[in-house]
């Protein structure tokens, strides 16, 4: 079953592009953004790192830390994040328990072809650690200006 508002920020674990662990429950504390996308180096999930990059400083500002997820390895995170100049972190779900806990691990279909692939996905989490809102099957553009008009609702109390 996957995450729904008012729930409980999973207890699972990521592996951050810099070879560490991440406990997902230890950013509680403070809003949390985190975003599912398919795959490092792709255009739309480039464009997509590249608009919470740019904002980052924005999110900060408002106490909120935002971490992108896919299933790519930890040194390919590396080099997507140095070939582009990102500064939004990355992880990889390497046993897909985050995928599956947040339900983007699903069914697509390409040209008549079905498979499973990530469903790119945004959840926000306050700071007690429950989710406040998501969006699911994301388009990139202006995705990440709504997301940060949502924090900043989050952190206004409304």
């Amino acid at each position: 079953m996957a995450i729904e508002e008012g729930d409980k920020i999973p207890a699972v674990e990521l592996l951050g592009s810099d070879g560490n662990a991440i406990a997902l429950r230890d950013r509680a504390g403070s809003p949390f953004v985190l975003y599912f996308y398919p795959k490092d180096d792709t255009s739309g999930c480039t464009r997509e790192a590249q608009d919470f990059s740019a904002l980052l400083p924005e999110f900060t500002a408002l106490g909120a830390t935002v971490l992108g997820v896919s299933k790519d390895g930890a040194i390919k995170h590396q080099k997507f994040i140095a070939k582009y100049d990102l500064t939004v972190p990355l992880a990889t779900d390497t046993d897909d328990r985050a995928m599956e806990a947040f339900g983007v691990w699903v069914e697509k279909q390409l040209y008549g072809k079905r498979y499973m692939g990530i469903d790119r996905s945004t959840f926000l989490f306050d700071a007690e650690g429950r989710l406040a809102r998501s969006w699911r099957r994301v388009k990139v553009p202006g995705h990440a200006i709504d997301v940060l008009e949502a924090v900043r609702e989050l952190a206004a109390g409304r």
